[in-house]
C-alpha cells in the first residue's frame, strides 16, 4: 500500500523535496534549496545539475529515515527543457524572465494562435513558452541538436525513469502550445517545427514509469518505485479540491505568482489584456484563471522586519495609504499601471498592512475577472497572512486558509493515490467588514481613474 510520497517541488524561488504521508496528508519532512538563476552564456538559466544532486541526496535521506513508496513531481510553469538525441541537455534551461524572446516578438506574433484557440494571453519576456522556443530555435545549430522538448515536471520524471512525456497542465499553462477546449496540441507546434519533438502529452496522474536501476542504486529506493507524470504547481494546489468539493468554488495558489482558478463559476468573457487565461487541470479540463506576481511584489515592497501591526498603523492605512499595482510591470490585471505607495508609510507596521491589503485587493480583482463564485480557498504562504485573509474575507464572504504549508506538495502527492478527504482549511472569521470594504471601494475608484 502506498502511504509515503516524495514530492519534487520546484518553484520559481526555491527547489524543495517534501515527504507526504497519504494516510493523513501530513508533510512529515521538507528540505529546500534556493532556485538561483545563473548568468549566461548562452542565457540566464537554472542550475539543473545542482538541483539533481540535491534531490538525489534528499531522496536517499528521506528513504533511509522514513521510507518512500512513490515519487511525484510539480514545478512552476512557462518552462521546458531541450534534450538532444542522447537525452542530454541540448542547451541550458532558459529563465522565463529573460527578455531575449522580445528580440523576435514581431515574428512570433505573426505565427502564434489566437486566444480563442489556446486560452493563452500574449505575455512579456518568455512567459509564453512558445515564445521561448521560437527565439531559441532561431539558432540553426541548436535547432538541429534538439531531439525532444519536455515540459519541466517531466524533465525530472525523465531523469528518474528514462521515459519522455509532457503533461496537460504544463502545456495548458499559457504556453500557446495547447488547445484546451479541443484537448490537443495547438497549431503552433507544427509552425515551430516541433511535431514529433514535443514529448507526448499525458494526464498528470499517469505513472510515467519506475525509477531506473541507477537511481535505485544511488538513493537506496526499491527498483520498482513508481514516478507519476507530474503537474504544474498551481494545478497541484487545485487538484485536492476537484474531488472533495462541490462547485462553485475557487482556489488561490500563492507563491511567486498568485493564481486564481474558478471551478463552476459564472460564465464570463476572459480578457487576455488583463492576464486572464485558461489553465488545464489534472483531469485535462479547462479552468478560467487570472494571476499577478504577488509573491514577487511582496518581496519587493515588504518591510525589512516582521513588525507587529498596531491600531495606529491600521488608522494610518485606513486614512488613505494605498499601493497602486505595477511594481512588477507587464503582468496582472493592471499591466500598464505604474506601481507604488501613494505616500511613504510612517512605520513598518503600516507598510506591512497596506501591502497585505493590496495583495488581497488584487486577488479579489482576479477572482472577479474569472467569474469566481462560492468559497475561496487560499493555498501557500499567503494562507498564513491574517490581514490578507481578513480583507479577502470582507470582500468575498467565505474564505478558507489551507492548513498545508506546501499546498503544491500535497496536491502532487495525491496524484499517486487517493488520500483521505482533505481536512477543511481554517475558516476565516468575519469581523467588522465595513471599513475594509470602504477602503477597497476607494482603491477600486483609484484604479478606474488612473
Amino acid at each position: 500500500m502506498t502511504t509515503r510520497v516524495a514530492v519534487i517541488d520546484i518553484g520559481k524561488t526555491n527547489a524543495k523535496l517534501a515527504l507526504v504521508d497519504l494516510s493523513d496528508l501530513a508533510e512529515i519532512a521538507v528540505v529546500t534549496r534556493p532556485n538561483a538563476v545563473r548568468p549566461g552564456p548562452p542565457w540566464p538559466h537554472f542550475d539543473l545539475d545542482g538541483h539533481w544532486d540535491f534531490l538525489l541526496d534528499a531522496l536517499g535521506q528521506f528513504h533511509a529515515a522514513q521510507g518512500i513508496d512513490a515519487i511525484s513531481v510539480t514545478t512552476h510553469g512557462a518552462a521546458a527543457v531541450l534534450l538532444d538525441a542522447k537525452g542530454a541537455l541540448a542547451a541550458p534551461m532558459l529563465d522565463y524572465e529573460h527578455d531575449g524572446p522580445e528580440a523576435t516578438a514581431f515574428d512570433y506574433e505573426a505565427i502564434r494562435p489566437p486566444f480563442a484557440e489556446t486560452g493563452s494571453p500574449r505575455l512579456p519576456a518568455g512567459l509564453n513558452l512558445g515564445a521561448q522556443l521560437h527565439w531559441q530555435l532561431q539558432d540553426p545549430e541548436l535547432n538541429a541538436r534538439v531531439a525532444h522538448v519536455v515540459t519541466y515536471p517531466q524533465y525530472w520524471g525523465y531523469r528518474l525513469t528514462g521515459q519522455l512525456a509532457s503533461d496537460v497542465t504544463s502545456l495548458g499553462c499559457h504556453t500557446d502550445l495547447w488547445a484546451p477546449f479541443a484537448g490537443r496540441a495547438s497549431t503552433l507546434v507544427d509552425r515551430l517545427g516541433l511535431a514529433g519533438r514535443l514529448a507526448p502529452a499525458r494526464i498528470s496522474s499517469e505513472v510515467l514509469g519506475p525509477i531506473t536501476r541507477e537511481i535505485a542504486a544511488r538513493t537506496g529506493l526499491p527498483a520498482g518505485t513508481p514516478v507519476t507524470c507530474g503537474i504544474h504547481d498551481s494545478n497541484a494546489s487545485l487538484y485536492p479540491h476537484l474531488a472533495g468539493r462541490a462547485a462553485p468554488f475557487s482556489v488561490v495558489s500563492t507563491g511567486t505568482w498568485v493564481i486564481a482558478m474558478a471551478v463552476g463559476g459564472a460564465e464570463t468573457t476572459l480578457d487576455p489584456a488583463r492576464d486572464t487565461l485558461v489553465n488545464v487541470n489534472a483531469k485535462g479540463d479547462p479552468v478560467p484563471s487570472a494571476r499577478f506576481m504577488g509573491g514577487r511584489e511582496f518581496e519587493l515592497l515588504r518591510p525589512g522586519t516582521a513588525p507587529a501591526i498596531t491600531q495606529a498603523d491600521r488608522d494610518e492605512v485606513l486614512s488613505g495609504l494605498f499601493i497602486r499595482p505595477g511594481t512588477v510591470p507587464g503582468t496582472g490585471p493592471f499591466p500598464d499601471h505604474e506601481g507604488g505607495f501613494t505616500k511613504e508609510p510612517v512605520t513598518e507596521g503600516a507598510r506591512m498592512l497596506a501591502l497585505s491589503w493590496y495583495l488581497a485587493l488584487m486577488t479579489d480583482t482576479c477572482l472577479s475577472l474569472i467569474g469566481a463564485q462560492g468559497p475561496v480557498i487560499v493555498e501557500g504562504p499567503f494562507a498564513r497572512n491574517d490581514d490578507y485573509l481578513a480583507m479577502l474575507g470582507a470582500l468575498r464572504g467565505e474564505v478558507e486558509a489551507s492548513a498545508s504549508a506546501t499546498g503544491t506538495s500535497v496536491g502532487s502527492a495525491l496524484l499517486v493515490a487517493p488520500g483521505p478527504k482533505r481536512p477543511a482549511g481554517r475558516r476565516i472569521a468575519r469581523g467588522d467588514a465595513k471599513p475594509l470594504r470602504t477602503y477597497a471601494e476607494t482603491w477600486r475608484r483609484m484604479m478606474e481613474t488612473s
